[in-house]
């Protein structure tokens, strides 16, 4: 099974970061909105009809049980139900 290294935890964190940044900008009118659009396709952010949906990325196609728990308890908290 694929683990991540502290390598590929910077490369994430770093993406993370970017995108929250780029998401605070958006909301602070200081980025416009077509911009916005490809950046949060991008990140895997799609807006549905009656709500938001985000692409997860699963290297490999393969997750743990913890992994699978974490998204789970994801889909508990954030969904409607």
């Amino acid at each position: 099974m694929y683990a991540y290294n502290q390598i590929n935890q910077q490369l994430v964190d770093e993406r993370v970061n970017q995108f929250r940044d780029q998401t605070n900008r958006y909301l602070a009118g200081k980025l416009d909105e077509e911009v916005y659009k490809q950046l949060r396709l991008r990140n895997g952010l799609y807006v549905q009809r009656h709500a938001p949906m985000l692409r997860v990325a699963v290297l490999y196609g393969v997750l743990n049980a913890q992994q699978m728990r974490s998204l789970a308890s994801i889909a508990r908290d954030y969904d409607r139900g």
